[in-house]
């Protein structure tokens, strides 16, 4: 074990990773924030006068233009929530989440967009913020641009928060890859991307991003089949048999790290079930306390800290060697 068996440091190397993240937070999460905000607003801006400022947000507006349902979502009060409106219109969440991506329909897809989108409108409209929209009240009044600017600041602002979060939690794990790339590199590994190729197959000296692992569903048996389950990296040492498995981990808060830790034991409970004795290995950035780490060194699971990267010498050796 690298660090799961030394509990003595645990809390120092907490309140030193949550340093490093607060830090990372306050260089990153501005910047991102402002971007996001100016990308939103535009497109509140290019909704409202493609909708006669949203006079005619109407089933044939939204089945040429699904993506702006993200943004109608914002117009409500309160602004609803992807999963909200689905409830709320009796539809399904894929079909929703189909739309706001833009993805292209066909056969079946087509009707149940259609059946969907009929069934949200009427509660699109309900829930509209007329006191943000307060020309939506007169149907013969063209809101001022002082109306438009402010609607276009709320609504976008709005939407952004909905989009940073996402976006910068892709952000971190990036981050996270891009510093072990260069961790393994420097060591004379070698970046290898086929999916055809399982974690376990893999060729020594070679490490993969998001590599599929194919586990028991049941932990035990694959009497009831086998599902294939990402991991964030697989690297398989000069030296080894077994791929040592990461999962790059990053936490602004305590309280998701102990609402996620089962998902984690899932997986561990899987994968120990289907191939022995393997160690889950987390990479860990920010808000991860005793607790935490306490429960995971219980399962199975052993980390290095962000801010300590060259742990990971116990495990991966160098080319030459």
């Amino acid at each position: 074990m690298i660090n799961a068996n030394k509990p003595d440091r645990w809390n120092e190397d907490t309140q030193e990773s949550i340093l490093q993240y607060n830090e990372w937070f306050l260089n990153y999460a501005p910047q991102t924030y402002r971007s996001a905000r100016g990308d939103c607003i535009e497109g509140v801006q290019d909704l409202l006068q493609r909708t006669d400022f949203l006079r005619k947000l109407d089933e044939a507006y939204l089945w040429d233009n699904p993506e702006s349902l993200s943004v109608a979502r914002m117009f409500c009060a309160p602004p609803i929530a992807r999963d909200r409106l689905a409830g709320l219109a009796q539809v399904s969440g894929t079909v929703v989440e189909s739309m706001e991506c833009g993805r292209a329909v066909r056969g079946r897809s087509r009707v149940q967009r259609q059946e969907a989108i009929s069934k949200m409108i009427p509660i699109l409209k309900r829930l509209i913020d007329t006191q943000l929209c307060t020309w939506l009240e007169k149907p013969d009044v063209v809101p001022s641009e002082r109306d438009i600017e402010i609607a276009s600041c709320v609504a976008g602002d709005r939407l952004c928060g909905s989009l940073t979060n996402p976006r910068i939690r892709n952000e971190q794990e990036q981050r996270q890859l891009r510093k072990l790339d260069a961790y393994l590199d420097n060591k004379g590994y070698r970046r290898v991307e086929d999916s055809s190729v399982q974690a376990f197959d893999m060729e020594p000296g070679t490490y993969s991003h998001h590599k599929n692992v194919s586990m028991y569903k049941n932990s035990l048996n694959d009497a009831d089949g086998m599902v294939n389950t990402p991991i964030d990296m697989a690297i398989m040492p000069f030296n080894g048999t077994r791929p040592i498995l990461i999962e790059c981990k990053c936490a602004g808060d305590a309280t998701n790290t102990n609402k996620r830790r089962k998902e984690e034991d899932t997986k561990v409970s899987q994968l120990r079930g289907t191939y022995g004795d393997v160690t889950l290995y987390l990479f860990l950035c920010g808000y991860f306390e005793s607790t935490y780490l306490g429960y995971e060194a219980a399962n199975h699971m052993d980390w290095v800290w962000e801010h300590r990267i060259e742990d990971f010498d116990e495990l991966v050796p160098n080319g030459e060697q």
